[in-house]
């Protein structure tokens, strides 16, 4: 039997009764009081999530850069120190190995991948060094976010600064569509942190709002929208690929944008009271690769790749559901959109 890991957090969540789940070999909370509620206070005003499962790799030196341009799929010579992307990790077939950010330091490049990649990203970039278990890492997002934090942070950029008395790595990124930022700091440090952000009125949220967060923002999943067999051309990532420059699998991309993919992920929303599940087939060909309720519209939504002939704003599709067919209609990204004048 598997023994979970626990992120610095642990004992906090344990407190504080959070349904404490299996995820990518760790015990993590996937919520606190409700999904639903936890995803509304991150749309309304500000939520942190423990982020501290997501693997962390340092890339140093003077070859750092030539080391990452032909390994990573955009052109890190866009970004300065003090910059951020996110970046595909891709094999030679053109699949995605991983989706991470890479941080631009004065010294080199952080790079956070995902929590169940981190030994195969690892594997794969034999020069980066694992440095995942020296920092803790927190999510706060929000509209208000920031202003709860007395912090101002551009997107896509981080410093290193000092948030609520703890010395933190702050970086203008996430996952939710929101404002706000993610905080890397010493493991030691990490319950103080929380603590003080909590003190602000944060709410805290646990991995299933970080799910429907994201999925009202079709940001996609690895290992369910992304993987080894799917090109980022068919996921609607090809503006994270410097086709013009070399890295693995290049060639296989520049010819499938050049003719056109036979599938592509789409955006759902369902017409009909029923919510679609990652595996569950489209009638009319395809299937959905991520699903659930959207808090925010009050209806099911989804993800699924289907023939690019189907793909097109508007189409109406048949999922389904539980042997049951049930309407659905392709829409545009993302799926949530905050209203006018909204904050």
């Amino acid at each position: 039997m598997q023994t979970l890991r626990r992120t610095p957090l642990h004992v906090r969540h344990a407190e504080a009764g959070a349904r404490l789940v299996p995820f990518a070999g760790w015990e993590l909370p996937v919520h606190y009081t409700s999904i639903a509620e936890e995803h509304l206070a991150v749309r309304g005003r500000a939520g942190v999530f423990d982020v501290s499962h997501m693997g962390r790799l340092e890339v140093l030196g003077r070859d750092a850069y030539p080391y990452l341009q032909q390994r990573l799929s955009r052109d890190l010579g866009t970004i300065a120190p003090g910059r951020a992307q996110y970046t595909l990790l891709t094999n030679e077939r053109g699949g995605v190995i991983d989706d991470l950010i890479a941080y631009r330091r004065e010294d080199g490049y952080l790079l956070v991948v995902n929590a169940a990649n981190t030994e195969r990203d690892a594997a794969v970039l034999s020069e980066a060094r694992d440095v995942s278990a020296e920092w803790a890492m927190i999510a706060v997002q929000g509209p208000a976010a920031l202003e709860l934090l007395e912090i101002d942070v551009a997107p896509f950029a981080l410093r290193e600064d000092e948030v609520l008395g703890v010395r933190c790595l702050v970086c203008g990124t996430g996952y939710t569509g929101e404002r706000g930022c993610e905080l890397l700091c010493d493991p030691a440090d990490a319950v103080a942190l929380w603590d003080r952000v909590l003190a602000r009125g944060v709410t805290p949220c646990g991995l299933g709002a970080r799910d429907t967060l994201r999925l009202e923002m079709c940001y996609p999943l690895h290992g369910q929208d992304l993987t080894e067999e799917r090109t980022p051309i068919e996921a609607g990532l090809a503006w994270a690929c410097a086709l013009d420059k070399e890295f693995p699998g290049v060639e296989v991309l520049r010819r499938q944008a050049a003719e056109g993919p036979g599938e592509l992920l789409v955006a759902l929303v369902m017409e009909e009271k029923a919510i679609p599940r990652s595996g569950m087939a489209v009638h009319e060909g395809g299937v959905v690769t991520s699903g659930g309720w959207s808090p925010s519209l009050e209806r099911g939504i989804g993800l699924a790749y289907v023939p690019a002939r189907l793909a097109a704003v508007d189409t109406r599709l048949t999922v389904d559901v539980r042997g049951r067919p049930r309407a659905a209609r392709v829409v545009e990204k993302p799926i949530y959109r905050r209203r006018e004048g909204e904050r």
